[in-house]
């Protein structure tokens, strides 16, 4: 009879050792999930890199160009520092980069006169 109890434990039941491995597979999801948000924050440097990099071309920034110079060299030199820290190559970031600019850029068909008028729309509301 007692054979029969742990037989069952083995096929499906709740036993020790199964409750001891999904804790294992669950320390390895939270790696995973600290790595991604690494990634994530690489990405918001590397968005922050462009902004800064777009703007010195502009005319309107001319006059803070210095001081974009400087902040672009600050994003560079801690993006390279916390790749090298968290192991992170670049093919693990450029197909979420190119996600995230293709997320940003709005058509032309769109205006800021038609966000305007939509939100004057809401408040009405």
């Amino acid at each position: 009879m007692k054979h029969k109890k742990f037989k069952e434990f083995e096929n499906g039941g709740h036993h020790r050792g199964e409750r001891h491995k999904r804790k294992e597979s669950h320390h390895h999801g939270a790696k995973t999930f600290r790595r991604g948000r690494a990634i994530a924050f690489l990405e918001s440097m590397h968005l922050r890199h462009s902004t800064i990099k777009r703007q010195l071309d502009e005319p309107d920034y001319q006059s803070i160009r210095p001081i974009l110079v400087g902040e672009l060299k600050a994003i560079d030199m801690v993006i390279s520092e916390f790749k090298q820290l968290f192991e992170i190559h670049e093919s693990e970031i450029v197909d979420m980069h190119n996600i995230e600019i293709e997320e940003l850029e709005v058509p032309e068909s769109e205006s800021l006169d038609d966000s305007e008028e939509g939100n004057e729309a809401d408040e009405t509301n």
